[in-house]
């Protein structure tokens, strides 16, 4: 099927920031969507089966409507994978009613996909709620969002923010330093969420106040965690028995957000993953929820996803 679409009145300063340098955005939607674009001038031309070429064709009139600037890639692949939702749910371009919005330094905070709303919906409306799937698909940096609306919302007191320290193929003896140093590199990624979300001077603030605490997994043992908002990150590498000292650490107007990647693992083989035996355990306990995210939910460079599906797809083979 071939579609025909011109932009009018021409304006050639959104049109060259719809294309992108050589191009290059309508070779991402080309690829994203085997469709073929072509153009000259305002005149658009999409050629490929009936759906994708109207997918393709819609999201190039969403674009241009935010061509007053340039466009990032990084805005592309969020269109096309808020697009390719949209595609898939009947009533998706309908607001959500009960869309969140999150007060942090990010104003245009919210889910991206379906997935991420009902992640968000989870962490709200649950004690505990654990977010499982693929990297690049928002599960870190959403409940660190939600952490710091609660803290803002002075719903909750302080944030705990941990991570197992397990390496990924390397031997933490080796890393200069005393202790805190060697497990800096593994709580990085969290630091690097906070600044994002509330700014580096902030930070700074809470952590020497103690609104804000970032430690490794075991320094939660014996401790019980009242009015705090509190995520365990990569919980896929926590064992079983420290799953469980986690999950029980909870107190009073305390709020939980578990998140990990089953498919990536680095724990010793033969050591259950503490994500796994709590998602079958806990699979019915009322007041803990759990949402699955998939390789459509990723937000990051659209190769990620495909790594995702490829990976995936071995392991079936296996």
């Amino acid at each position: 099927m071939i579609l025909r679409h011109s932009f009018e009145p021409p304006d050639n300063s959104r049109l060259a920031h719809l294309c992108g340098s050589l191009d290059e955005h309508l070779r991402r939607i080309e690829e994203a969507l085997d469709v073929s674009v072509s153009r000259r001038n305002e005149f658009f031309r999409v050629e490929g089966p009936k759906p994708r070429a109207e997918h393709a064709m819609s999201l190039l009139q969403a674009l241009y409507a935010q061509a007053q600037r340039p466009i990032s890639a990084e805005q592309v692949q969020l269109a096309l994978v808020q697009s390719g939702a949209a595609a898939a749910q009947p009533d998706a371009d309908e607001p959500a009613p009960d869309a969140l919005t999150l007060r942090t330094r990010r104003t245009d905070l919210a889910g991206r996909t379906p997935n991420q709303r009902t992640y968000l919906r989870n962490i709200l409306n649950h004690d505990i709620s654990f977010g499982i799937g693929p990297a690049g698909t928002g599960k870190t940096f959403l409940a660190v969002a939600c952490a710091v609306d609660a803290l803002e919302r002075s719903a909750v007191q302080r944030i705990i923010l941990t991570r197992p320290a397990v390496e990924a193929g390397e031997r933490l003896g080796f890393l200069p330093g005393d202790l805190t140093q060697k497990v800096d590199p593994y709580l990085r990624p969290l630091y690097d969420a906070l600044y994002d979300l509330m700014g580096a001077d902030k930070v700074a603030r809470a952590l020497e106040k103690g609104t804000l605490e970032i430690a490794p997994l075991a320094f939660m043992r014996g401790r019980t965690l009242n009015h705090a908002f509190v995520i365990l990150d990569e919980a896929q590498n926590s064992t079983a028995e420290q799953m469980k000292m986690f999950l029980t650490r909870i107190g009073f107007g305390t709020k939980v957000v578990v998140t990990g990647d089953v498919s990536q693992i680095d724990l010793p083989r033969g050591t259950e993953s503490g994500l796994i035996d709590a998602e079958r355990i806990l699979r019915r306990v009322r007041g803990i929820a759990t949402t699955r995210f998939t390789s459509s939910d990723v937000v990051r460079h659209p190769l990620v996803a495909r790594i995702v599906e490829a990976y995936d797809a071995a392991r079936l083979v296996e």
